[in-house]
């Protein structure tokens, strides 16, 4: 398996992030601060932020070429026309018995509403399903996140129910609803989706 993927969809490219992406990433960051802060996990305290100390930032790409190294987990930058727009990452790979994995994201506000994210998950479920052979992809979601809600709608996944406190977000335990796709309903689902969003 290829540990540093690139993966195309019809509009965006996916790669993983490399330190020399830290001024992108990080004004990327900084512009959408009070519109990512709601929904993501406190930075630790005493830890370096990411957004702002390059080295830190180093650190989280090596982290992350070493988690697919492993098979454990792949995060890739999402790039429009060589624009570092968002975030999409393939986590928490459980081989064995389970072989599933759990999707996350987030996106530039200036670029939400276009299709660019669920065109961008599209592209990491046939990654998922198609390289890796999983079985089983996750999105969890906090009910009043509307925004991401709207991307799994529009991609029409399944929703399991709610899982109560799940997740520390801003400092908050949070409750999730659960999103999730088989690699069944992919045998089925997959050939329109890739037609309709790659």
């Amino acid at each position: 398996m290829n540990t540093s993927p690139r993966l195309q969809g019809r509009r965006v490219g996916l790669r993983p992030l490399v330190a020399e992406d830290f001024p992108a990433w990080a004004a990327v960051r900084q512009h959408n601060e009070d519109w990512l802060t709601p929904w993501e996990p406190r930075p630790v305290v005493g830890r370096p932020d990411v957004t702002n100390d390059q080295r830190a930032f180093a650190a989280r790409c090596g982290a992350r070429a070493r988690e697919a190294q492993l098979g454990s987990g792949y995060g890739f930058g999402i790039f429009l026309d060589d624009h570092l727009i968002g975030e999409v990452n393939l986590s928490s790979i459980r081989r064995g018995a389970l072989q599933s994995g759990d999707i996350g994201y987030w996106i530039d506000r200036d670029q939400a509403g276009q299709g660019y994210m669920p065109e961008s998950v599209v592209t990491v479920l046939a990654f998922a399903f198609e390289d890796l052979a999983l079985h089983r992809v996750e999105i969890d979601i906090i009910p009043r996140n509307q925004r991401s809600r709207r991307v799994v709608e529009k991609l029409d996944l399944r929703m399991e129910g709610l899982a109560e406190r799940l997740v520390e977000i801003n400092g908050v335990w949070e409750d999730h609803l659960r999103y999730a796709i088989t690699l069944e309903e992919w045998a089925r689902r997959g050939p329109q989706l890739r037609k309709e969003w790659l």
